[in-house]
This record gives C-alpha cells, structure tokens and sequence, in this order.
C-alpha cells in the first residue's frame, strides 16, 4: 500500500480508503489511484488485512451457476460452513466466459479480506477465474469439477459412477431407448455424466442412448425433451444431467400430451430442492451440494491435502416406471 502511495503521489491512509470505498476521497484522486493500482496488479494482503482487523476472518464464494436451485444449495452449505468456523462470507457475482469480468471478482473478494474463496461450477474450470485466484495467492476450493493445480481443492462425486447407476435404473426396469440431455460444454460433469449413461446402455442388449445438447438451463431440458420426443425412435425414458433439465423435461413430456411415469419415464441430477417440488417428483441422484459448500468452507480454515471423494446417493420418487406397453 505504501508502494502505491509513493507512485500516486498520495498518502497511504488515502489509498486505504480508495480501496475500501470510502466516500471522503475526491473523484479525481480515486482514480488515478486505480489507475496504479491495475498497472500494478497489487491486490491486498489477505492475512495483512485481517491482522489489522484484529480478526473477522473472511471467505470468498464466486457465483455464475444459471440454476437458482443449485445456488441455493450452495449458499445454504457455504454459510452454515462460514459459520461453524467463525467466518464472515463475501458473495460475489461473476459471469462465466467473460474473461475480464472473472477476473475483476476474484479481485474484487481479495480486495475486501478474503482469506481463501469457494468456486462452484463453472467457475471452477475457468482459466481466467483460476488465474486470477492463483495471482491473488488466495487458498480455493472448487466445487463438483477436478484439478491438476497442488494449490487447488477439489470436492466432486464421482459423476461417471453415479450416471452409470441411474442409467442402470433404467434398464433394470425395461427401459432400451433412453434419452440423455446433455450439459454444459465447459463442465467436465457433462462429458463424465454422458460417459457414465453410455457405458451402461453400451453393456445392455438393443440399448440405445439419444443424446441431446443442454446447458443445464429449464428451457434447455424443456426443448431437448421436445426434440427427443419427436424422434420416430421417441424415448420411453428421458435422463437430464440436471434437475433444473429435467424438470424442463418433464415439462416436455406433459406439452405433448403424454404423462409420466405412464408414457415417459424422467430421471434428473443433484437432489435440489426443485427435485421434491415437481409432479412427479423426480428419482435422481443426490449430489450433497451444500455439505460439499458447507465442507469447502472448513476445509479452507482449517487445511486439508486430500478431502477425499463426495459420496452420492440414489433417490427413488414417482417419475420412473416400467416402459408402459
């Protein structure tokens, strides 16, 4: 800060109170402080600022997911975490593939005294979000999405295992043309998701998976199950790599005067709470998405190599029954 002081020609407190907002300090002044302060990449010291606090520890969690449902969950985990652990949450909105908007959140948390950040997907395969978290030397965890970075904390499921069980679901109750909504590009889930589904249908006799794009989105898995449903070859069992798709799937399946479990069976992912609220209520796959938020945060302050792998668990509702003949 004080280097900063010396190039903007100002004094140390003034540059204090340009980065922490305050008002009393002149347009003209605060910005050619920023100025100094971009051309040099400084960032606050994370642990400097909460010694000077006398405390107050703070975690960081980015956000960018377009489901409300699984942001819900993952606030609820993060909070309850920040809280058992005496820590103060900052919440910052970013926008996935927007290099330069990624990059001014992760700035934007380690400025306000965060001392290590949680990123749920997609953040967490971003290249401009985890090059912005390793320049500003803040400890991460990122959630449902792997890593090759020694400085990085992964909590996920094992996608492929847990697709391949609920395609296996299907099977066992006489299901042999599945569709599969697919999600995002930029998820490494989607593609293990698809695997998982696929490797079940490929180990099953006159099995067939008809794979159709989403984004993890209701309007995706409500067009994609409009499209599945109008193949010739229609499915009589439709899985969506999310619950926020399937229930746009679902959705689908009553647009075009069918009904399930009767004439369609739909199978999601994650167990929101939007998995419970729909008609039928969906079977899907249990991914603890606030204990792997709520677990994130106490990793974080307390340390921890190697947390292990999530486990998942299969849920069994009303939306899936033998294929109706």
């Amino acid at each position: 800060m004080g280097d900063i002081a010396r190039l903007a020609g100002v004094s140390p407190m003034t540059v204090s109170r340009v980065v922490n907002g305050d008002a009393r300090v002149r347009e003209a002044t605060r910005e050619k402080v920023e100025a100094v302060i971009r051309e040099t990449g400084y960032v606050p010291d994370p642990a400097a600022r909460i010694l000077a606090r006398a405390g107050g520890g703070r975690i960081g969690l980015l956000y960018a997911n377009p489901s409300n449902a699984y942001l819900a969950e993952v606030l609820s985990g993060a909070l309850e975490g920040a809280r058992s652990v005496g820590l103060l949450l900052l919440i910052e909105p970013s926008r996935a593939g927007a290099p330069d908007e990624e990059r001014e959140a992760v700035q934007r948390l380690a400025a306000g005294g965060a001392q290590g950040i949680i990123v749920p997907p997609p953040l967490g395969e971003s290249l401009a979000t985890l090059e912005a978290i390793a320049k500003s030397r803040m400890k991460a965890v990122v959630l449902a999405a792997p890593t090759d970075s020694p400085d990085l904390i992964s909590l996920r499921v094992d996608d492929v295992g847990a697709a391949h069980q609920m395609t296996r679901h299907l099977l066992d109750l006489g299901h042999r043309v599945i569709g599969f909504v697919e999600g995002r590009e930029d998820q490494s889930a989607s593609g293990d998701r698809r695997r998982g589904a696929q490797a079940a249908v490929d180990a099953a006799d006159g099995a067939m998976l008809l794979v159709e794009p989403g984004d993890f989105t209701y309007r995706s898995g409500f067009e994609a199950g409009r499209r599945l449903l109008a193949r010739a070859d229609r499915p009589t069992a439709i899985f969506a790599s999310n619950d926020d798709m399937a229930a746009g799937a679902l959705a689908a399946v009553h647009a075009a005067g069918l009904s399930t479990p009767r004439d369609v069976s739909v199978v999601g992912f994650d167990d929101t709470y939007l998995a419970a609220s729909v008609w039928p209520g969906l079977t899907t796959i249990r991914q603890p998405v606030a204990e792997m938020a709520r677990r994130a945060a106490v990793v974080l302050v307390r340390g921890e190599d190697d947390p292990g792998p999530v486990a998942h668990e299969f849920v069994l509702r009303e939306s899936t029954a033998p294929p109706h003949d």
